[in-house]
């Protein structure tokens, strides 16, 4: 059976001479007191009959609250540490980290408490220069911004 399949936006945008990007901290007490290689794309799981291109948009939509009008270009495919392929698009957009509003997912916490508590997918989302991002992000989705910095360049 292949890998699951995702797919992702890397919303990007030119500030002060350079490029940010944004990024999202995935929500849930499992995340709540990392930072450094935590950060990644707002991404999710390609449907049967979907193409990742509409995938990618439906998730960033879900993960964010934010409907992307312009048009994705591919970015590039990664595989993540535990295997899930993630097909990235990106996009020169703007988005207010304030008003985020992500989709939610029910976690039994604690383990084997019997308790079900509701997180948000995406607890915070930054806009951050390429230099930071490469600090902070999801070793797996580094090659997203090197594939990014090498289609800007042209």
């Amino acid at each position: 059976m292949p890998p699951p399949l995702s797919a992702g936006i890397l919303l990007f945008r030119q500030r002060g001479g350079g490029t940010e990007v944004l990024l999202t901290k995935p929500g849930g007490p499992f995340w709540r007191n990392k930072d450094v290689g935590t950060w990644m794309i707002p991404k999710g799981m390609v449907e049967p009959g979907e193409a990742p291109a509409e995938a990618a948009l439906r998730e960033f939509e879900e993960e964010t609250g934010a409907r992307l009008t312009s048009v994705p270009f591919r970015l590039a495919r990664v595989r993540q540490a535990g295997g899930k392929i993630v097909e990235a698009f990106a996009v020169e957009g703007d988005f207010d980290c304030g008003a985020l509003q992500s989709n939610e997912f029910e976690l039994e916490w604690p383990p084997r408490s019997g308790k079900l508590e509701r997180y948000p997918e995406v607890a915070e989302a930054r806009w951050m220069p390429v230099a930071e991002a490469r600090a902070l992000m999801l070793p797996s989705q580094l090659p997203l911004l090197d594939a990014l910095e090498l289609k800007l360049r042209g």
